[in-house]
């Protein structure tokens, strides 16, 4: 079912029953079908095309395209035009299209004007923090080594083989002190790799994005969750990192927030170590309750981590049930592990904005926004294997995402300088600070205003 085929009748009545606009954007409509359902990464393409006036082909700022005869030639890979179909693509073509050259390809498959105005409130004003900061980027690209990536290769590759050896071991060897030894260093290992994978989830298609399937979720749903979704709506209503955790976790503040969501730093400690199994299982039940595209949303790579229980089982010859059973053990770790990662990362912090305090302006350049939605942490930066594996370089990261998190620190100077010139809010903090900051998250009520 592409968004032209959507029942528009039965959307526009359940858009009647609900008339809620977002509370630090009160100019926006608030997200479709942003809670009930699967919360998927699906029902957040659906509800997104209902709402940005793309007419079923792609929006970017005001003008619509038919990207349709471009699909196969598009250098990034087919699949961002696939999953983008209907929607407004204007955040993402922004900050994942440097070369200036773009605009000109772009023209040839320009269709008309928009009928509506967008439906997000970031600007990309030529004299802006964004634009300004991306030209000199592009200029300062020139001048960073070529062969700066093959650290970040070198430990992804590292990380994989870590998981397949400990995942053997921690079947193989009997005493069970060395075999829970082993298992701890093989949910670490799977744990850091899915992180470490999803730099290259961001980058045109190659074969180490696949790598992340081996955690049992997708890398293709990640693509619109995390990429399509949280980079460019960063703790906004539209960040599905956000509201797909809802109702169990509430991390946007709220005055009527209940107990259970105040003490979330400790009830996540039992949710996160199902997510990766359960995004597999909706994935799966999808199948049965798609229709058209969304259908086959469902992939052969969705598969690919099924291959960790089979090496487990050929390498060590113990019993499947054994096996299944310490590959459940080490998944569920994993899970655990990566998502403790990535709430502690950067975003859920009282300094960082999220849906419900005052901004500084109404419709902020894109780029200050996301300035001021993360805290990065000084002792992550500039070590190039915590960068990988802990989502470090988290500001300049969210801005250039297609860029190889080896690149980044060399972009940091001028990043600084352009913050500073245009009196962005850029922080930085430690880990454990970032830790501490995640509980009072948690248990914050109240809005605050952003000052200027």
């Amino acid at each position: 079912m592409t968004p032209l085929e959507l029942d528009w009748d039965h959307i526009a009545n359940e858009r009647a029953k609900k008339m809620e606009t977002h509370v630090s954007f009160p100019q926006l409509k608030y997200p479709s079908l942003r809670d009930s359902g699967f919360r998927d990464p699906i029902q957040w393409l659906i509800g997104k095309a209902l709402d940005d006036g793309a007419e079923g082909i792609w929006r970017i700022h005001d003008k619509l395209y038919d990207l349709t005869s471009f699909i196969k030639q598009h250098p990034g890979g087919e699949e961002w035009l696939e999953l983008t179909k209907g929607t407004d693509v204007t955040e993402a073509f922004e900050s994942h299209h440097l070369n200036p050259a773009i605009e000109s390809i772009l023209n040839k498959y320009y269709v008309k004007d928009a009928k509506t105005p967008r439906n997000s409130p970031f600007t990309f004003k030529e004299d802006g923090f964004y634009r300004t900061l991306k030209r000199e980027v592009y200029e300062e690209l020139k001048k960073i080594p070529k062969n700066v990536s093959r650290t970040t290769y070198l430990i992804t590759d590292l990380l994989f083989l870590a998981l397949l050896c400990s995942s053997a071991m921690a079947c193989w060897v009997k005493n069970i002190w060395l075999a829970q030894f082993w298992y701890i260093f093989s949910s670490t290992s799977l744990a850091l790799l899915t992180v470490a994978c999803h730099n290259f989830v961001h980058q045109k298609t190659n074969w180490r994005m696949f790598l992340f399937n081996m955690s049992m979720w997708s890398y293709r749903d990640f693509r619109v969750s995390h990429v399509l979704s949280h980079h460019l709506y960063t703790n906004t209503l539209m960040d599905l990192e956000i509201s797909g955790l809802e109702p169990v976790l509430l991390f946007n503040p709220r005055k009527d927030k209940p107990i259970y969501a105040r003490l979330g730093f400790i009830t996540e400690f039992f949710f996160f170590p199902f997510i990766f199994l359960l995004g597999f299982f909706k994935r799966f039940i999808s199948i049965f309750v798609r229709e058209g595209f969304f259908k086959k949303h469902y992939r052969w790579h969705d598969g690919l981590g099924f291959l960790l229980p089979l090496w487990m089982w050929l390498v060590t010859g113990s019993s499947l049930s054994s096996v299944i059973n310490v590959w459940l053990w080490i998944v569920c770790t994993g899970s655990l592990l990566f998502y403790l990662i990535g709430v502690n990362a950067a975003h859920h912090h009282p300094e960082a904005i999220k849906d419900g305090d005052q901004p500084r302006d109404e419709t902020p350049d894109w780029g200050a926004h996301q300035v001021e939605a993360l805290l990065d942490r000084k002792d992550i930066n500039g070590n190039t294997f915590a960068v990988v594996t802990l989502f470090g370089e988290h500001a300049l990261h969210h801005m250039f995402p297609t860029l190889d998190h080896a690149v980044l620190k060399y972009l940091h100077p001028l990043f600084i300088k352009t913050c500073e010139k245009f009196k962005a809010n850029y922080r930085m903090s430690t880990q454990f600070e970032m830790s501490l900051g995640h509980i009072k998250e948690n248990m914050r009520t109240t809005f605050r205003t952003v000052n200027n």
